[in-house]
């Protein structure tokens, strides 16, 4: 802990950082202009480097000065926040910063959200989405919602759910390779084998061998070309493989959460029964330390027995 600034040179530093001006951040931090130039210098000097290039036209940061700022400005806000919290809530509720993978989180949680928060009225969510693996270092995330193996060094995890999935297709393409799907849903072998050697498979880029999987799970792999499993459009996200299907572009395998709205309204048919489950799935995702954080806590509560239902 020798190492480590005072809190009133970080306001200083922050503050002129974010204003290009110490005169701007000594009306902020409550200081002196001159008191506000002296703090850093003196974290110049601690840290044995320039942080700004004085001009007179402002600040500007210099390269060590940006690397920096990048890395104490956030555990800044996160003091900030969490001194709030416990002002207003004495430790019983407060902000959860979540982000959720962009799929799952619209198509999953957003519908069933709502009774988190009637349930706890207490914790105020801020919820966004990703694309790809989070960065707890560098943003402002509590928890997060990721298509994952599960937990890493650092990292606490908690599986919501598996990514089950099962081929769907639209009306319209059923019809364009002259099939009718059965009374009570699906198509036989043959109709099945005959539609999937022929029309495009919707690929999702998380799960490359998805389809092969769950050919040969299905006992469809003899019946479908080894062309075919690259056919067909590739898509980042479940909901672009959904949208991709109810436009008719091919066959996507997508999880029931996802296509279950559009199977009820008619816009997709289920083809099978047969489903196959991913190595990975999706977690709730956060850096141990905060895993008992009560706003992460209840949060984790609330999952485990929404997911159970």
């Amino acid at each position: 802990m020798s190492h480590l600034p005072s809190l009133t040179a970080l306001r200083c530093f922050d503050a002129s950082a974010r204003h290009a001006s110490f005169t701007k951040a000594a009306a902020e931090v409550h200081l002196t202009q001159g008191g506000v130039s002296h703090q850093v210098i003196a974290l110049e000097a601690m840290l044995g480097a320039p942080l700004f290039v004085r001009r007179r036209a402002g600040l500007q940061l210099t390269v060590a000065g940006q690397a920096y700022w990048r890395e104490i400005s956030p555990a800044l806000r996160q003091i900030e926040r969490a001194t709030q919290d416990i002002a207003t809530h004495k430790g019983l509720g407060g902000a959860l910063n979540l982000t959720a993978a962009s799929s799952f989180g619209t198509l999953w949680l957003i519908p069933r959200l709502g009774r988190f928060v009637q349930a706890h009225p207490e914790i105020r969510l801020n919820l966004s989405t990703h694309v790809g693996p989070v960065d707890y270092a560098r943003t402002p995330h509590d928890a997060a919602i990721e298509y994952c193996a599960g937990a890493e060094p650092g990292l606490h995890a908690q599986l919501i759910c598996p990514l089950v999935v099962r081929p769907h297709a639209a009306p319209a393409l059923l019809a364009a390779h002259r099939l009718r799907p059965r009374p009570g849903g699906g198509l036989g072998q043959a109709g099945l084998a005959r539609l999937l050697a022929a029309a495009p498979l919707i690929r999702n880029t998380s799960e490359p061998r998805a389809w092969s999987q769950w050919l040969a799970a299905a006992g469809q792999a003899g019946s479908v070309p080894d062309a075919q499993l690259t056919r067909g459009p590739q898509y980042d996200l479940v909901s672009m493989a959904l949208h991709g299907a109810i436009a008719a572009q091919g066959v996507a395998l997508l999880p029931d959460w996802a296509a279950d709205g559009a199977v009820a309204a008619g816009q997709l048919h289920r083809l099978a029964e047969r489903s196959v489950q991913a190595e990975r799935g999706y977690h709730l995702r956060c850096p141990d330390w905060k895993a008992d954080l009560p706003p992460v806590r209840r949060f984790c509560e609330w999952l485990r027995t929404e997911a159970g239902g």
